[in-house]
């Protein structure tokens, strides 16, 4: 169990909690932009739309990704004694959603202020990420192939 100790399955469960909150968000912004995007420049639903992204980012998607991380950082410390392939592998789909994240509320705010824009079949495509990097994620932390 390492230093966590009895507190470990409860920091897993966390961890566990609010990967899904930061993936759910992580779904829902590309989605908010496509919308977004549609909307006429200027107008009371353009605005609304901004709001809406500026919420999301702010209540759910950045508070859900430190946890996340630092849930995650407490679990890869308590094995950090010999920490093994599977973890390794895990950690770079981990590090592409971070990223992933960082892009998309960096595009947010270009979006906000009427910058260049994807076209919305740009958008669709990246809205699949998250449910690829979520697939080696869980198969690396469950399976655990190496």
């Amino acid at each position: 169990m390492g230093w966590l100790g009895a507190a470990y399955p409860y920091v897993k469960a966390g961890h566990i909690i609010f990967v899904i909150f930061w993936m759910a968000g992580l779904f829902m912004l590309p989605r908010f932009f496509i919308y977004h995007q549609e909307a006429e420049l200027g107008t009371r639903e353009w605005e609304q739309w901004i709001e809406r992204e500026r919420r999301l980012i702010r209540i759910i998607l950045h508070p859900a990704m430190v946890i996340t991380w630092v849930l995650g950082l407490m679990l890869a410390w308590n094995i950090w004694a010999g920490p093994e392939t599977w973890f390794r592998i895990k950690l770079i789909p981990v590090l592409i959603l971070a990223g992933y994240h960082i892009w998309m509320c960096n595009y947010a705010k270009r979006l906000a202020a009427g910058g260049p824009l994807l076209a919305g079949k740009s958008l669709r495509l990246l809205n699949e990420v998250p449910g690829l990097a979520a697939i080696l994620i869980v198969i690396m932390a469950v399976v655990r192939p190496f």
